[in-house]
């Protein structure tokens, strides 16, 4: 992952500080309209997502253990959550070998200045086309990595 040039990096992560991420991008803070889903479990969580499709998403945990990976629904997306406190960070599925990801803009640090959320409804949509939906707003360059590897 070599870092975008003209980025903005945003910083974020769990409560209890297991899970950090950053999340680059080229675009105007103001012009990024986080996604608020209103499927059951992502309104218990209070997400709403954020994404580039020219951006860029590290996720570190501080152990192998710290990152808990929950499916629900259609299975089609794994939403990640710190084991200790239970904070949802993001959402990620895999196609043609690729991770595709989503930030919980709401596990960001304060302010990000980008537009209200707007809701979404993917579990209106039948797996094949979340995923062509998916591939085409949510970041393609993700990494999942532990502290000090």
């Amino acid at each position: 992952m070599s870092p975008l040039s003209n980025a903005f990096a945003f910083q974020g992560g769990c409560h209890c500080g297991q899970l950090r991420m950053t999340f680059s991008t080229a675009l105007d803070p103001a012009s990024i309209i986080p996604r608020a889903c209103d499927c059951s479990f992502c309104q218990k969580h209070g997400a709403a997502y954020v994404s580039d499709p020219a951006g860029q998403l590290s996720v570190v945990m501080q152990s192998p253990n710290a990152l808990r990976r929950y499916r629900q629904g259609s299975n089609t997306a794994e939403f990640l959550l710190c084991d200790r406190c239970g904070v949802l960070v993001a959402v990620v599925f895999e196609h043609n070998a690729c991770m595709y990801g989503a930030v919980n803009a709401r596990s960001l640090e304060e302010p990000t200045g980008f537009a209200s959320a707007v809701p979404a409804s993917p579990q209106s949509l039948a797996p094949a086309e979340k995923v062509a939906r998916w591939s085409q707003l949510w970041i393609p360059d993700v990494e999942l990595v532990t502290s000090g590897t």
